[in-house]
């Protein structure tokens, strides 16, 4: 037989399904600030990959900056293999050390973590930079007593989720994705794109979208705001708690409404579902487009739609032997079927009952939990 759960031990599991539902400002001041180190280490694990894949890196061509231009070496390529798997190696990392809930584990995994972390520092850098990564290692738990690690550990895992809808999301970008292939095989949008500079596209493609997420998180508030007006009017759905903390905690007669922050921070989730839903497909979209450039473009059609000499992209701090015009025109289409999707989230009926309606049910779903939970931690 099982011990039956203490109230100490009720309460910890529901601060556990706060912060593992990006909901940190939900939690009592001391639980927030309670077990900052083992609770920081997914993110010290993240980092320690992203430090083994620097120190990889610099093993193999002797920097960690990257520039590649014309045929990439054999240890070149190996570099952009390396950086292919990057940010799902860093997200998988992460990820599994999430799913660890034993708290020594999460200690050790976070100490060995720092340690490995500090170590490639040492082997690529001098100490000076192991100095400065020891300083940001000491960083992360302070990240986590506000509450920011809770929130980008959710927004992972909900940009991961994100890929099992993307399928019917896809259907709905459809005219989109037959729109966008013909800007793709327009030459003026090419000639655009290779005359523009990365900073000046970037200020644009951050208007569109910004225009487009206004609109958005407009239509969302009006939805959430008569709710978190009247939380105390909040009801679960009968089996909608069943197999979390708050089973077995009664409702409260009366509920305080929520916290600025309590609200600020419900409402950011919901914003960031309904966005990642959408910066999802188009990015997936993006994807489409640049495995299609590299398949069909070659220099003399590159310098007749351009009518500039083909360069070598930008990717961040690399060079890499793609052309810069391709990877402009793959951020222009992504933009543009962000905002298309924007559009349709906010005026089709049919998505918001596929999508916005069951993100509105976990809303109600969360205040309920709130309730039970400041009720039951009433004066601790």
């Amino acid at each position: 037989m099982f011990p039956m759960p203490t109230p100490v031990d009720a309460r910890r599991a529901a601060e556990r399904w706060f912060l593992d539902n990006g909901l940190p400002s939900v939690l009592t001041r001391r639980a927030r600030w309670r077990g900052l180190w083992p609770r920081s280490a997914p993110a010290l694990a993240g980092f320690a990959a992203v430090m083994v894949l620097g120190m990889a890196i610099h093993l193999l061509v002797g920097t960690v900056d990257v520039d590649i231009e014309d045929e990439p070496s054999t240890a070149e390529w190996i570099v952009l293999g390396l950086l292919t798997i990057c940010v799902p190696l860093v997200a998988g990392t992460g990820w599994l050390v999430s799913r660890l809930r034993s708290p020594r584990a999460r200690v050790v995994a976070a100490t060995g973590a720092a340690g490995v972390a500090l170590a490639c520092d040492a082997v690529t850098g001098d100490a000076f930079e192991v100095a400065s990564s020891a300083l940001g290692l000491l960083v992360v738990p302070l990240l986590t007593a506000t509450g920011l690690g809770s929130v980008l550990g959710w927004a992972l895992r909900l940009a991961v989720s994100q890929f099992a809808v993307v399928g019917q999301l896809a259907l709905r970008a459809l005219p989109v994705v037959l729109l966008t292939v013909l800007v793709f095989f327009n030459s003026p949008v090419w000639l655009m794109v290779s005359t523009v500079s990365r900073a000046r596209l970037w200020l644009a493609l951050l208007f569109l979208g910004a225009i487009a997420a206004v609109f958005l998180i407009s239509s969302t508030l009006e939805r959430v705001r008569p709710i978190l007006r009247s939380p105390g009017k909040a009801s679960a759905e009968p089996g909608g708690l069943a197999g979390t903390p708050f089973e077995s905690m009664p409702d409260p007669a009366s509920a305080a409404p929520p916290s600025r922050r309590e609200r600020l921070n419900v409402v950011f989730v919901l914003i960031v579902s309904q966005l990642a839903q959408v910066l999802t497909v188009a990015v997936v979209t993006a994807l489409i487009f640049f495995v299609l450039g590299l398949i069909l473009l070659n220099s003399e059609l590159l310098a007749a739609w351009t009518r500039n000499p083909v360069t070598d992209g930008q990717l961040l701090w690399m060079t890499v032997p793609v052309p810069n015009a391709l990877i402009q025109i793959t951020l222009f289409l992504g933009a543009l079927t962000f905002m298309y999707l924007s559009a349709r989230a906010v005026s089709d009926g049919e998505y918001r009952s596929h999508f916005l309606d069951p993100l509105i049910d976990d809303l109600r779903l969360t205040l309920v939990a709130r309730n039970r939970y400041r009720a039951a931690t009433a004066g601790v």
